[in-house]
């Protein structure tokens, strides 16, 4: 008797050993983008194809205070951020100086192995939608796409 009730409970730990461990090594979904903001700044990542099965990360970054909107990718083989290469909001929106502006953006699908990235400013209805591509300098700076530009909403009347 005294045998059985080692051989059940044997059998009883190793169920749950099995249990716990599959359940533990489920296969996980990488992430493919993340967006984050703190105070005059927006950061989204992406994935960017510089070439024939070859794959980087994209890092696009908006600077409120300069009115600028970054991009760049990583360098997986060496480990190193590329030059950055900017788009100036300010003359791309057509904002007058000094407004109060907001603005949103967060990546989307691959279009032709390229994220895209969709960037809004709040206060003046416009939307635009990026894209990098490697630039044909030799300098390993991206050069910024703009796709496509539209207002979401009819611009506010003037007093």
């Amino acid at each position: 008797m005294k045998k059985m009730a080692h051989l059940l409970w044997l059998a009883m730990g190793l169920l749950i050993g099995f249990a716990a461990t599959t359940s533990y090594h489920r296969s996980s979904q990488p992430a493919m983008a993340g967006n984050d903001r703190h105070e005059d700044y927006i950061m989204c990542t992406g994935q960017i194809s510089l070439g024939v099965n070859l794959q980087s990360d994209c890092v696009w970054l908006l600077d409120y205070r300069a009115g600028k909107l970054l991009g760049t990718t990583v360098d997986k083989n060496l480990g190193k951020i590329m030059p950055w290469s900017e788009v100036d909001l300010v003359q791309e929106f057509n904002i007058p100086p000094k407004q109060d502006v907001h603005f949103m953006m967060t990546t989307g699908s691959l279009i032709k192995g390229q994220t895209v990235l969709y960037l809004t400013e709040i206060k003046s209805g416009r939307f635009g939608v990026y894209s990098m591509t490697p630039a044909i300098d030799g300098t390993g700076r991206m050069r910024i796409f703009r796709h496509d530009a539209t207002m979401f909403r009819p611009p506010p009347a003037n007093p």
